[in-house]
């Protein structure tokens, strides 16, 4: 099924997604990848506060190219998504709703996005400069000095992610396989 929705995420658009769903999404997101990730994590034991809210909120796994003239962004392909799958469940359990990458997530990150009722959505790797044009705007919001690891918000319109783990734990990547065996 095809749908459109709008970001932040809300509990009840999460909950309506079906694994497999092709989704656009409209709004605001953020981009944090694993120094990012560690960052934040460091200030989470520290007892500080988050550079962003995780209410609501989704995270693409992607570190941009540098963007042409006239553009907010270069290339803007998805990283791997298990190299957040340490720092995720507790990101999710702050309020997390969403992230986007590629590949699988590990079952402390199934049973995380369970039990707080978020999503996983995969963007198509090798596509970024495609995915970069659903990008009206970019600035960096945290962490400068990682460059293009640092946390940034993103303004997005029809960005296209297809869901792979539902609220409910469906799995797009094991549900394929079963259907090709």
């Amino acid at each position: 099924m095809e749908k459109k929705i709008t970001v932040p995420l809300s509990t009840e658009d999460a909950k309506s997604l079906r694994s497999g769903d092709y989704v656009y999404l409209t709004g605001t997101i953020y981009t944090a990848r694993d120094a990012a990730h560690k960052r934040m994590q460091e200030c989470l034991d520290k007892g500080e506060a988050l550079p962003i809210s995780m209410e609501n909120n989704v995270i693409y796994y992607m570190g941009p190219s540098p963007a042409r003239e006239g553009r907010p962004i270069g290339s803007a392909g998805p990283t791997t998504a298990s190299r957040m799958d340490k720092y995720a469940p507790r990101l999710l359990d702050l309020g997390l709703k969403g992230m986007i990458g590629k590949g699988k997530r590990s079952p402390e990150v199934l049973e995380a996005i369970k039990r707080n009722g978020a999503v996983y959505f995969a963007a198509v790797g090798g596509a970024g400069a495609l995915l970069s044009k659903s990008i009206t705007e970019s600035k960096v919001i945290a962490y400068d000095d990682l460059g293009t690891e640092a946390i940034r918000e993103l303004k997005v319109k029809d960005f296209p992610v297809i869901v792979v783990i539902d609220s409910e734990g469906n799995n797009l990547y094991e549900t394929a396989v079963k259907l090709q065996a």
